[in-house]
This record gives C-alpha cells, sequence and structure tokens, in this order.
C-alpha cells in the first residue's frame, strides 16, 4: 500500500512541489512511451499473496512482526494490519511449465512459513475476509509498526474529516429468505487489513497494455463470480466476495456530500475504455490529490534528457495510493523500465491449487480476449462490465452478468461455454505447457460444474452447522477450524466436503 514515507507533517508547499514534480513525471512517461524506451524480451508473471494470522482458538493473532523475524525470508514483508502478511513471488516466464514449478514453489514456501509460524503461536491462513474478526480488531492500534501505514492513516481520515462507514446488505444464506445487513462504523483504515487478496502481474508491451487492461477489466466480474472466498465480515453473512465494498468503504476519502457530487473513489474500477497507459496515470493526476506527498531529488525530465532512465517516484507513489481493480504499474529492474498490469479483484485462497487454477484461467482468457479479431470492448459498454463486477462480487455463481453475444448469464455457464476454451486457446498461444494448462484449468471446469467456491463452501458449512444449534460466532470459528485444515490439505476446494 504505497511506498515508504516519512511520518512528518506535509505542509502546503510540499503539496505544491509535489503536484508539479507529479506532472513533470507524467511528461517524461509521455515522451517515453512515443520513443518507445520500454523493454519485452519476453511476457512475464507475477504474484503476491496477502495472508493472515490466527491463534490456537481461529482468533486473529497480531503478530506479524514476530511472525515475520521467525520466517527470516525475505520475499515476506509486514502488510496493513498486525494480523496480516505479505509474501511476494519474483517474476518468471509464463510459458513451458513455469506455473506447475510455481505451485510447487508456493507449496513448499507456505509449509515453511507456516511451520515457522507455529513457533510463535501462530497459523497462517489464506482467505479473502477472515471470518473471525471483531469491532476491537479495527482499532488503530494494530496498524503494523511501519510510518507509512500511519501516515495513510492519518491521511485518509483527514480527508474525510468522519470515521469509516462500513454498511452493506449481502446475499441471503442457505436455506434463509433474508439477507443480513451490516452497519458499523471504525475510527482507523485497518477495516483495509480485513481485504487480503491475491495480485497478479503480467508484464506487457506498450502497444498491447491497453487491450490487456480492457480485458482484465472485462473478465473482472466473472473472476470474483467463481473465485469468491469472503464471504463474512464481523458476524454478518454478506457479499460472496464481500472484499470489493469493504475495501471501497475501509479507504474513502470521500464525504456522503462528496459521493453525491459524483467524486470519485480511491478504490475505482475506472469509467471508460482506454487506447494507453498514459489513460489511467493521467486520470490519477487529473482526478486524485495527492495522500502522501513526498518528493524526491530525481527532475525525471532531466535524467530523460541526459539519456537515462527516470524512477517516476512521485507518480509511481500517487498510483499507490488510488486502488484501481485493474492497475497500471511501471517499474524499474536493473534499469531498464517496463510496464506491467496487475489484477488485484481476486481473494487469497482458498489453496495454492485454487491460486493457480485462478490465476491461469485469467491469462489464458485475458490473452485470448486480446487477440479477438473484433475486440470485446467495442461491442461491450464500460459500465456493464463494473456491474458484472459488483454483481459477481455480491451474488457469486448466483449472479447474472452481461456478455456480448449471450446476453445475461450464470458465471458458471458463461465460463464453460465460452471463456474457458478461450483460457485453452490463450494458455497455447503463451506457450503454457498442455500438463500446466490442463490441471488448471480442470480445476475452473470442475468448480463451475460443482458451483462451489471458498465463499459457498464458508457459508454452507456456516449454515450446516447453525442448523445443529451452534450460534454464529462458535460457527465461523468451527468452520474456520476445518478451512485451515483443508486449506493445509491442499486439495482444491470444490472437492471440500461439507459436515465434517
Amino acid at each position: 500500500m504505497g511506498s515508504n514515507v516519512s511520518s512528518r507533517t506535509f505542509t502546503r508547499e510540499d503539496r505544491r512541489h509535489y503536484r508539479e514534480r507529479v506532472q513533470r513525471c507524467l511528461d517524461a512517461l509521455g515522451a517515453m512511451l512515443a520513443e518507445d524506451s520500454f523493454s519485452f524480451p519476453r511476457q512475464q508473471m507475477g504474484l503476491e499473496i496477502e495472508l493472515n494470522l490466527v491463534d490456537g482458538d481461529c482468533r486473529p493473532a497480531m503478530a506479524n512482526a514476530e511472525v515475520l523475524e521467525k520466517i527470516g525470508n525475505p520475499s515476506f514483508t509486514l502488510e496493513l494490519g498486525q494480523h496480516n502478511l505479505e509474501v511476494n513471488v519474483p517474476p518468471r516466464e509464463l510459458a513451458g511449465d513455469e506455473t506447475l514449478d510455481l505451485e510447487k514453489e508456493l507449496r513448499e514456501t507456505l509449509a515453511s512459513a507456516d511451520d515457522k509460524a507455529q513457533d510463535a503461536g501462530t497459523s497462517i491462513v489464506m482467505i479473502g475476509v477472515l471470518p473471525t474478526l471483531r469491532h476491537e480488531h479495527f482499532d488503530r492500534r494494530w496498524l503494523s509498526d511501519s510510518p507509512r501505514y500511519g501516515v495513510l492513516n492519518d491521511r485518509i481520515l483527514a480527508a474525510r474529516g468522519e470515521e469509516t462507514v462500513l454498511s452493506m446488505e449481502g446475499a441471503p444464506m442457505p436455506g434463509c429468505a433474508f439477507s443480513e445487513k451490516l452497519s458499523s462504523y471504525a475510527e482507523s483504515i485497518v477495516p483495509e487489513a480485513a481485504c487480503t487478496s491475491v495480485q497478479l502481474h503480467l508484464q506487457v508491451a506498450p502497444d498491447d497494455f491497453a487491450a490487456h487492461w480492457n480485458a482484465a477489466q472485462a473478465l473482472a466480474g466473472v473472476q470474483v463470480a467463481i473465485a469468491a472466498n469472503s464471504p463474512f465480515l464481523l458476524g454478518k453473512a454478506l457479499w460472496h466476495e464481500t472484499r470489493i465494498p469493504l475495501f471501497l468503504q475501509a479507504t474513502d476519502t470521500r464525504t456522503v456530500e462528496l459521493k453525491n457530487q459524483g467524486v470519485r473513489p480511491r478504490v475505482w474500477f475506472g469509467e471508460r475504455w482506454i487506447t494507453s497507459i498514459f489513460d489511467l496515470f493521467e486520470e490519477n493526476v487529473r482526478y486524485f490529490p495527492a495522500l502522501l506527498p513526498e518528493t524526491g531529488d530525481e527532475d525525471p525530465l532531466d535524467v530523460l534528457g541526459a539519456g537515462g532512465t527516470p524512477s517516476l517516484t512521485e507518480l509511481r507513489l500517487h498510483n499507490g495510493t488510488v486502488w484501481r481493480w485493474n492497475r497500471p504499474v511501471y517499474d524499474v529492474v536493473d534499469g531498464v523500465p517496463h510496464l506491467r498490469v496487475e489484477n488485484r479483484v481476486l481473494p487469497a485462497g482458498p489453496t495454492v491449487l485454487d491460486t493457480m487454477a485462478n490465476a491461469a484461467f485469467f491469462y489464458g482468457a485475458q490473452r485470448a480476449l486480446t487477440t479477438l479479431e473484433r475486440p470485446l470492448w467495442t461491442q461491450m459498454s464500460f459500465h456493464a462490465a463494473e456491474e458484472n463486477l459488483y454483481a459477481g462480487s455480491r451474488l457469486g455463481m448466483g449472479a447474472q452478468l452481461y456478455w456480448p453475444g449471450i446476453g445475461w448469464v450464470p458465471p458458471d455457464e458463461l465460463v464453460l461455454r465460452r471463456l474457458l476454451p478461450l483460457a485453452h486457446e490463450g494458455l497455447r498461444d503463451c506457450g503454457v505447457s498442455d500438463s500446466a494448462r490442463e490441471r488448471y484449468l480442470g480445476v475452473i471446469e470442475a468448480r463451475c460444474l460443482s458451483r462451489r467456491t471458498g465463499s459457498q463452501w464458508q457459508r454452507d458449512t456456516v449454515a450446516l452447522l447453525e442448523s445443529r444449534g451452534v450460534d454464529r460466532e462458535g460457527a465461523l470459528s468451527a468452520m474456520l477450524e476445518q478451512y485451515v485444515g483443508l486449506m493445509h490439505a491442499g486439495e482444491p476446494v470444490h472437492t471440500w466436503p461439507v459436515g465434517l
């Protein structure tokens, strides 16, 4: 969530200087795009997974600093809340058996990390929203010990001038005709720490960026519907992918009046199809005031004029405080710049295999959509893609999504009829091995046939426990205990039994 910043107080002069520097970064980016200054030797993927820590009673364990020290692996870092960690996978090629190798590496890495976490009396959980979180876990004191989180918390709350309002209505539980509602608040941004996700990165050539981003936007609603894993928050059964509205509300800098005026939220789907990555960075600069107006020493245009590669520090910092569901990324490695699409809609878990299947489906379907003779985004309104995201998030497999040439269709039917064949085709085009392609897309196919996501399994299990007389709090704890055991066993969620 942003890069390292100081904890000092920012002045009016800081803001003016930052705005000027961000504009110079934007000008430098435009020049680099015009001159085709970017590296693209091969298509690489990257992966980040946000994790939760729980104690022996499956309650949040506020121990990430201690656990991180025991893990001793630079791939792991702190995240926003003290019950969070993140593991970052080094980039690698998408082709061949790389995804199979990555799956094996992730299993071993997470198993080793969990062994070390056990030494601190905790366990690692991959899940979209930890269902045993309570209101007291949203206190500011549970922010991780890093200056950037404290500054970001203070800046967001100062911009809004009010407490964080958490308000949403869920989909009915199995066997229930009525939906549950959440109406709560928090005096910090710690509720955002409840949103633990998987972030998929794909390096692309500048000329191909717009098509890949547009394809990712079109797929977002389908992705969350078939991979939902976040049904509970503060004891309530809410959206199948509650992360989506929770992230928006937890980081919202707008008052009610600004919302009524149509001011854009910082957690943003966007509002139009694009023709260049420049469109996204330019929107960030035009619409969103600085949250962290910290400047570096580099003048990007001077660096570019001298034949160097600018870091675009201020533009990247600003981009890190606009949380698009598909985010543009500019990065420099060994002095060479490149561009990436960062897909941020997926929840963590339930298993490593499910995570790899979700990634393979996304990369394959995205690739196939970029090669269609008539681009999908010329046949579909941007608003329809956005509505798909919210429908898929709220109702999961029970949603109705719009798709050109089909109309309104359940997500499982859309995947089985249209998108799964495209994903196979796209992975073949990317050079992914047949064994990897069949393994991961086979999981997606079976999940759609069974209509069982992580969210559906959680909801079914809690409903069964409650039917046996267990109260909601006890049912959530018992469900999570079962979840943790099945997660570590590693079989995909569509095979998980209900009612162990």
